[in-house]
């Protein structure tokens, strides 16, 4: 698994660079010469993450729903039942599938619709799907601990990322679901997000300062004036060590 860098200065032809201490091994320099090495003529955009099969120097995909499938699938046939984490069990394939459906539009979409909004209407809507999405969190989490009951899954995986940045991005660049919401606001949802942040290897993974402050470095039409705020920590959010 290579790391990818965010940064916009450096990349040649977009935001996604290899670090020299993280090197792609087909000698990329950045995400768009990577696209070109596996996919030539492509002339979509290059997104992360991106699923490569080293062996046959082919794309397998960049759609990140299907990626965690795919590396959940394989892990679990190589690790013994103790450590397993089954982000995507059978007996709960439907309420997950039903749950990352709202997650998705609500959520994970709702707030882009939020940021890229060209008319009031459309930003109404989609600041109100925010809303109601949070909310819908907060009632599903007050009774049982995870999204879809008392174990860890996709869903849960799916929504992570989007609420992490809420407070340092989303709620004030994309003013989603209005400026003044915070994850404070949503106590059960709040208290989710400590027991996900808690979980062994979660925390290593995320560098919340970066993941945050990179939207006000490269959405221009939403930051003119280039201005980055100080970093959000996790100790700002109220997550506890």
């Amino acid at each position: 698994m290579t790391q990818l860098v965010d940064d916009p200065v450096k990349a040649s032809r977009g935001g996604w660079i290899f670090s020299q201490t993280n090197r792609d091994p087909l000698g990329s320099t950045d995400l768009r010469e990577l696209y070109d090495k596996l996919s030539p003529g492509f002339t979509g955009r290059c997104t992360a993450p991106l699923l490569v099969d080293l062996k046959t120097r082919k794309i397998v995909s960049n759609e990140s729903s299907d990626i965690v499938r795919m590396l959940n699938s394989v892990h679990m046939g190589k690790i013994n039942s103790k450590e397993r984490i089954e982000l995507y069990p059978s007996e709960l394939a439907k309420t997950i599938d039903e749950t990352n459906a709202w997650v998705y539009e609500l959520l994970n979409n709702g707030v882009y619709r939020c940021g890229f909004s060209t008319s009031q209407g459309a930003y109404d809507r989609a600041s109100a799907d925010v809303r109601q999405g949070l909310q819908k969190c907060e009632e599903i989490l007050s009774k049982q601990p995870f999204l879809c009951g008392e174990r860890f899954t996709e869903s849960d995986l799916m929504l992570l990322p989007t609420v992490l940045r809420f407070d340092g991005a989303y709620s004030p660049l994309f003013k989603a679901g209005g400026v003044h919401v915070r994850l404070r606001d949503y106590p059960a949802l709040f208290a989710w997000l400590q027991r996900c942040w808690d979980m062994d290897g979660v925390r290593d993974t995320i560098d919340l300062a970066d993941a945050t402050s990179s939207y006000y470095r490269q959405l221009f039409p939403l930051n003119a004036g280039g201005i980055i705020p100080t970093p959000i920590t996790p100790e700002d959010i109220g997550l506890s060590s």
